[in-house]
């Protein structure tokens, strides 16, 4: 007999008044890492979350979870007013927030994220008021409106990526962060009129109605064919669902001083201690981990804005100390102001993973009973270090986001290379941008190489994490889906023909060439000397941190 749903037992919050510790498998790794960051005293926007418990039943439709649903939300909303002085759905000080996923363990792209939720022809209006910033205003209201219809609706990005582009077109810009608010009113309003023809109806304008849809959304984004194939691939079946966490909105695209970006803390293609990041400039969080965007690396960020640069390399510290690992860290500036929205631990590559390792038990971050604990789940015939057996002349470059070396035959989707692959060849999968909708294509190829993106969009991280060759942001490259061809540079490329890629150097070659592979067994030898040295010289009892992001 399924139990009835509590509202204390099922709603958590972060922010002023609330310091209890989240668990994961409730809340969520996502919320239960933001909730650590906050009491750290990092600047984490407010949020409330659902609980995992409500994933089932909510899909299920159960009338347990459908009565309490509405209660919850409005408790949580008023909790968001109360610290924020903003009010969902005001004319003049509207509360818009962000409803994203998050089960016990990462699962990074795979699930629905909705952001400004709240907006209408109202409050669009109102956040001009508060913020003085129409052209804010409009690319927010637009950008709603394609994320509802694409999360809401189950509608393709095309035809709004495809509207987006006559309208930069037409105004001679480079892309939409040049678009001025006049022209981002009238594409919003284009926007709005595709959507309602598509889906067969208007975006409802009522916040409280946008926001429970959303919420539903997350939640069925739990049973999507590639969180399934996520799951399957990392042996996540026994979870018990997706949490959802509504988090009032911080606005990366509010002018010249704001961005988004995503930072490692250490490099984890190579393994190396530095922080290695990813920004774009006017820019909300999915541009950059979607891969739509080229974005800017942490030395562009430094120059731009050295203050927040610094302020990010210390949280960045201070939270891997207290996870006790390499993190993935998603961030927001919003006119100057540094926010940040996620911490997790990072996926990385075999070889990364070795050799992080063993700089964290030389620094004493880990101690050696745990150390052995990680050293057993490495795959230590996946670290060696691969590359061609003779020198050759690229045809075009990208950014290597994954290293190693592959060659393979062309597929430009997922079903297509999963043709391929039944002849035994190696695939290379190649994309315009880097999708998590290509998680099945990950799975089955040696490597992936795409026109768009960066080294932290979620499929770069995946891809990492699976021990894939990947290189992003091939400029030269341009596919031409239909005809099932490509260019890179000035060669011509049919699918099933073959090239070859490095992910270190993000250089791509025409045609197979042999690999080398190289075991690292002085890293290996190390890594067991550590492992095997006395106890307490060097390590350290493990943290408060759960690490499960």
């Amino acid at each position: 007999m399924r139990r009835d749903v509590s509202v204390v037992e099922d709603l958590f919050f972060i922010g002023p008044g609330h310091q209890k510790t989240l668990l994961a498998e409730l809340a969520g790794s996502k919320a239960a890492n933001l909730s650590q960051m906050a009491r750290l005293g990092l600047k984490v926007p407010p949020a409330f979350i659902l609980s995992t418990r409500l994933c089932s039943p909510i899909n299920d439709q159960a009338s347990t979870v459908e009565n309490a649903l509405g209660n919850m939300l409005s408790e949580g909303i008023a909790y968001l007013e109360s610290v924020t002085i903003k009010r969902f759905g005001d004319r003049r000080r509207p509360l818009l927030v962000s409803v994203r996923s998050g089960a016990a363990r990462s699962m990074p792209g795979m699930m629905a994220t909705l952001l400004d939720v709240g907006l209408n022809h109202d409050t669009v209006r109102g956040l001009i008021r508060m913020s003085g910033n129409p052209r804010l205003a409009w690319d927010c209201y637009r950008r709603f409106v394609q994320g509802y219809a694409e999360v809401i609706g189950g509608l393709e990005p095309r035809p709004f990526d495809e509207l987006l582009q006559a309208f930069i077109t037409a105004e001679e810009v480079k892309n939409d962060a040049e678009l001025d608010p006049e022209v981002l009113e009238r594409l919003t309003s284009a926007f709005l009129s595709l959507a309602e023809e598509r889906l067969g109806a208007a975006i409802p304008a009522d916040p409280v109605r946008q926001l429970e849809t959303a919420v539903r959304a997350v939640y069925r984004s739990w049973e999507s064919p590639k969180a399934r194939e996520y799951r399957r691939l990392n042996r996540f079946e026994d979870l018990l669902g997706t949490a959802v966490t509504v988090q009032a909105m911080v606005f990366g695209n509010a002018g010249g001083e704001s961005g988004s970006g995503v930072a490692f803390t250490r490099d984890p293609a190579t393994g190396a201690k530095s922080l290695y990041a990813d920004f774009v400039t006017e820019a909300q969080g999915e541009d950059v981990v979607s891969g739509r965007r080229i974005p800017t690396d942490i030395a562009t960020f430094r120059e731009r804005m050295p203050r927040l640069a610094e302020e990010l390399a210390l949280g960045a510290d201070l939270l891997e100390r207290e996870f006790n690992d390499m993190q993935d860290i998603e961030f927001t500036v919003e006119e100057g102001q540094l926010y940040f929205l996620q911490t997790r631990s990072g996926k990385r590559t075999p070889r990364a993973a070795l050799l992080i390792l063993i700089d964290l038990l030389k620094e004493g971050i880990i101690d050696e009973q745990e150390g052995a604990l990680r050293a057993k789940a490495l795959d230590l015939e996946a670290t060696a270090a691969t590359h061609f057996s003779d020198e050759a002349e690229p045809i075009a470059r990208g950014s290597g986001a994954s290293p190693g070396v592959a060659s393979g035959r062309v597929a430009f989707d997922s079903a297509r290379a999963a043709e391929l692959a039944k002849f035994g060849d190696p695939i290379i999968l190649v994309r315009p941008e880097t999708s998590t909708e290509d998680i099945a294509g990950f799975a089955l190829a040696a490597g992936i190489l795409t026109a768009l993106g960066g080294r932290t969009a979620h499929a770069a991280v995946v891809a990492r994490q699976l021990g894939k060759v990947c290189v992003v942001g091939c400029t030269a490259l341009a596919i031409d889906a239909e005809k099932r061809m490509a260019r890179l540079g000035e060669q011509k490329i049919g699918e099933g023909e073959w090239i070859s890629i490095d992910g270190e150097t993000g250089e791509v070659f025409l045609g197979k060439r042999e690999i080398i592979s190289d075991r690292l067994t002085a890293q290996i030898d190390e890594l067991n000397r550590l492992l095997n040295r006395p106890r307490g010289k060097g390590g350290k009892r493990r943290g408060k941190g759960n690490g499960a992001g």
